[in-house]
């Protein structure tokens, strides 16, 4: 194997931080009163205008931890800071934009109200935000599609439209949780590349999670690998590898390693504590 397609664990980076995670951990109550573990001593770092896949498994806290780093939730143990500041703090959250893994378009709203929407909570004139919500539905590729409603949109489209709306604030991070998972592979791929020519343009930072190795190898700088549950962070993995990826050998090689990886990792653990 060539050296550029070789596993390599990640040096520290020097450069601040748009997230950092030191120590985290995160329980939830279980149904039998007891304290189920979901993140286990979580750290590693964001760095600015890179792209950070959260690889792992149904169930190893991906998406609680992208739920801290929006500060819906407060860890139970160690510190997230959010461009140097904790969640709870003062903190621009229109900064932060967030895809989730459903698109979460209003059915009663064209797309371009569905994209102003993120807009509505400040004070910026209506006038504004519908230009800058049809700026961002031309960042997509939808300019001409602003006057259709969800339902009259194909998958791609709709997760094109929720992508708008996310980055409509022009954030400095993305959070983007699984959003292309329910994707076939094709709109999929063509969702990929939309994605890379964004982060091209508008240099971000960006944390996505993913259960899907090739996708984590494609789009991301480096790969932050989860064990099963309680998460904890069992790799993390550079990946310096060319644009575009997909059709490339040394891709292909690393998409085998790392799903090896993946197999031998040991089984979850299901006791409450």
């Amino acid at each position: 194997m060539s050296e550029d397609a070789t596993l390599r664990r990640a040096p520290p980076r020097g450069d601040a931080a748009a997230l950092s995670f030191a120590h985290v951990s995160k329980h939830f109550a279980n149904s039998e009163g007891g304290s189920l573990e979901v993140l286990h001593d979580i750290s590693f770092e964001l760095p600015p205008r890179e792209i950070v896949a959260i690889l792992g498994p149904s169930g190893s806290g991906k998406t609680t931890l992208l739920n801290l780093a929006a500060g819906l939730i407060a860890p139970d143990g160690g510190d997230v800071l959010v461009m140097g500041r904790r969640p709870t703090g003062s903190l621009d959250w229109s900064r932060v934009g967030y895809m989730f893994k459903d698109d979460r378009l209003l059915p009663w709203r064209l797309a371009l109200a569905n994209v102003s929407l993120a807009l509505e909570a400040g004070s910026m004139p209506k006038k504004d935000r519908l230009a800058r919500a049809q700026t961002g539905l031309a960042l997509v590729g939808l300019r001409d599609f602003a006057n259709a409603y969800p339902h009259q949109l194909s998958g791609g489209m709709r997760s094109r439209v929720a992508l708008a709306r996310s980055l409509v604030t022009e954030p400095d991070i993305l959070l983007m949780d699984e959003p292309f998972s329910r994707l076939d592979a094709q709109t999929r791929t063509t969702m990929h590349n939309e994605l890379l020519r964004i982060h091209a343009s508008r240099p971000m930072s960006i944390l996505f999670v993913t259960h899907d190795v090739e996708e984590a190898v494609v789009l991301a700088n480096r790969i932050v690998l989860f064990s099963p549950r309680p998460g904890r962070v069992h790799q993390v993995v550079d990946v310096p590898l060319e644009h575009p990826r997909l059709d490339a050998p040394t891709t292909r090689e690393m998409i085998n390693q790392l799903r090896s990886v993946v197999a031998a990792m040991p089984q979850q653990e299901t006791r409450p504590i």
